[in-house]
C-alpha cells in the first residue's frame, strides 16, 4: 500500500473514529496492530513520512549548497534505513543520485530561496510535536516504533 493510500486510509477512519488512541485501542483489540493496512500500521508508516521530510527540511535548512543528495541521505539514514533490508538501502543509496538540484526542485516548486526557508522551517516547527506525540503515543500502549 502506497503513501497515498495510507493517508486516504487515515482520512476515512477519522470519520467514525473519535481519536488515535481508540483507533490504535481498536486494532490492539483486533490484534491487528501489525497487519498490513491496518489504521495503526498506516499511521506508523504515515509519521515515518512526517519525519523524514521534516529531517529532510532541517538539513537543507542547516547544510550549503546546491545538492540534495546529503539531506535526502542523511534523512533516509536517520528515518527509513533503520527499518529496511539491504536490498532498498543500496537501492535508495543508487537513487541519491538521481535527485534534482536544489535550485532545480525550487524552481520546479516556484519558490525561492528565502520563501523555501520560511516554509521549511515552518513545516519542522509544526511536525516535531505531532510526530512526537505519535511516538509518545505508540509507546504509552507499548507497541514501540521500531517495527
Amino acid at each position: 500500500m502506497d503513501y497515498v493510500n495510507k493517508v486516504e486510509d487515515l482520512c476515512e477512519a477519522s470519520k467514525s473514529i473519535g481519536s488515535l488512541q481508540v483507533m490504535i485501542d481498536g486494532d490492539v483489540r483486533e490484534n491487528t496492530v501489525k497487519k498490513a493496512g491496518s489504521h495503526t500500521r498506516n499511521l506508523l508508516r504515515v509519521k515515518r513520512g512526517l519525519d523524514m521530510v521534516r529531517v529532510l527540511f532541517e538539513q537543507i535548512l542547516v547544510l550549503e549548497g546546491n545538492s540534495l543528495k546529503g539531506p535526502a541521505s542523511t534523512a533516509y539514514a536517520q528515518v527509513f534505513a533503520p527499518h529496511h533490508g539491504w536490498a532498498i538501502r543500496k537501492a535508495v543509496a543508487a537513487g541519491m543520485y538521481a535527485l534534482p538540484t536544489k535550485a532545480q526542485l525550487l524552481k520546479k516548486l516556484n519558490e525561492d530561496e528565502a520563501s523555501a526557508k520560511v516554509q521549511m522551517q515552518s513545516y519542522v516547527v509544526a511536525s516535531a510535536p505531532v510526530i512526537a506525540y505519535i511516538d509518545k503515543l505508540f509507546h504509552s500502549k507499548e507497541l514501540g516504533v521500531d517495527w
